[in-house]
């Protein structure tokens, strides 16, 4: 990151309040949705204690709205979106990067993703890197599923429940079912 001081949003979204920090033109933090933006400010303020809470760039408008129409259940591309991996280990950041190529809708396994990368044997190692991603739903980690298409983990509040909320407003499905088909 650099000496720029930085900005922070809180936006309601259709599963609750997200959030985006930015420095200049560049996202260097995003939260998927939390139970109240009060938890949101503190998860941000936290990440990126010297940015205020101000209004979105416009040149940053597509990450927000891109955020808000995917959580609608719209399937939108935010991959153009300028993400700052300046501090995200060599490894996760071609994670990240070919994470973000998985459109709306489709899922890979961990092990597509590092057999994609060149190292097919690091499967735990792109489990790891989806666990410390910086960016949700921006890098959809909720798109990359365990071997035979099973739900795996998902460190994000809600845990597996909310990856399996993130798939189904997709319409995407691994083995296990959808939060909505079990009821």
């Amino acid at each position: 990151m650099t000496a720029e001081a930085g900005g922070f949003a809180v936006f309601e979204t259709a599963l609750g309040p997200g959030g985006i920090a930015w420095r200049g033109e560049v996202v260097v933090r995003s939260l998927l949705p939390a139970p109240d933006a009060d938890e949101v400010r503190s998860r941000l303020a936290a990440a990126v204690p010297d940015a205020v809470e101000s209004p979105v760039p416009a040149v940053l408008a597509l990450a927000v709205d891109g955020v808000v129409a995917l959580l609608r259940g719209e399937p939108v591309d935010t991959s153009g979106v300028p993400l700052d991996l300046a501090a995200v280990p060599d490894f996760h950041r071609r994670v990240y990067e070919f994470v973000r190529t998985v459109g709306p809708g489709h899922t890979v396994t961990y092990g597509d993703v590092a057999t994609a990368l060149g190292e097919p044997g690091a499967a735990r190692a792109v489990g790891r890197a989806m666990g410390a991603n910086p960016f949700p739903p921006l890098v959809p980690c909720h798109r990359v599923l365990a071997a035979n298409g099973a739900i795996g983990g998902f460190s994000a509040p809600g845990g597996v429940t909310t990856k399996q909320r993130l798939l189904a407003l997709e319409r995407a499905h691994g083995d296990q079912p959808a939060l909505f088909d079990l009821w």
